[in-house]
């Protein structure tokens, strides 16, 4: 958007520019020049046309650039807009998201066309892209947990190697840098938290905001009070996760307010 706004501003100055431009452009025109009145006239006449024609080429230039901007601006934004109704309906057609832990966890969820989201938590550098492959190829959305993938760092440019390498749909980590480059990417992303005392409260309430993740995930899940609690104070989708392990927990976190479940 700054880039719509600046473009706005340099063609209202161009517009200003041309309205504070004085009629002539020369000098007064010596006395051999006053008899010829007419002749001076029409040069006159030239040089303001001359003005217009340079001052409207300048404001078609830069509406070309504000058009192609406000284009490409736009495509974003609808494109950002599909990526999270995509993910939203994957959940809301089955809220129960596969954790899957080891490759018989993946072949086993692959195999299940209910489960339509599954977050990958375990890989290392050099599996991760095949691991990944198998669930996209199953049709499904794929999340990679970066801070359980073997070999690679704690930094941002993990963020880049699992979208350049990989066709992962999305990052789930307990770090706020790494959310906030998932976004750069145009990536899902869920920031996980671990509720061990009252400081997970405040800082769920503060990072919400300031790191703007697509969903935040709870661990443990098995708490429906302190997640209805959570969902009460976030407005970012909150996933239940961690000891999830049978129906009465699925639908104790789901009554509590969380829009799924990871297990």
């Amino acid at each position: 958007m700054y880039i719509i706004e600046l473009l706005s501003e340099m063609l209202y100055g161009v517009y200003r520019s041309s309205r504070s431009q004085p009629a002539r452009l020369y000098d007064e025109p010596s006395a051999d020049l006053c008899l010829h009145k007419d002749l001076h006239l029409a040069n006159v006449h030239r040089a303001e046309v001359s003005l217009l024609d340079y001052t409207m080429s300048q404001v078609q230039r830069l509406y070309k650039v504000y058009r192609v901007g406000r284009s490409i601006l736009l495509d974003h934004s609808m494109r950002g807009e599909k990526m999270n109704s995509f993910f939203h309906e994957a959940v809301e057609e089955n809220p129960i998201i596969a954790a899957v832990k080891n490759m018989d966890d993946l072949k086993i969820c692959c195999s299940l066309e209910d489960i339509r989201v599954v977050f990958i938590l375990f890989g290392d550098v050099c599996s991760i892209r095949e691991i990944v492959q198998q669930i996209k190829d199953s049709g499904k959305v794929a999340m990679v947990h970066v801070d359980l993938i073997s070999g690679l760092s704690s930094k941002e440019i993990v963020v880049d190697f699992i979208r350049k390498n990989t066709e992962a749909d999305g990052i789930i980590s307990t770090k706020a840098a790494l959310i906030k480059r998932g976004k750069e990417l145009k990536m899902f992303t869920v920031l996980r938290y671990f509720l061990l005392d009252s400081m997970a409260y405040e800082n769920i309430r503060q990072q919400q905001h300031a790191v703007k993740p697509d969903y935040i995930e709870v661990l443990p899940g098995v708490m429906p009070k302190v997640i209805g609690k959570v969902c009460k104070m976030s407005k970012t989708p909150i996933i239940a996760g961690g000891l999830i392990s049978d129906k009465e927990s699925v639908m104790a976190a789901l009554s509590a307010g969380a829009i799924a479940v990871s297990s």
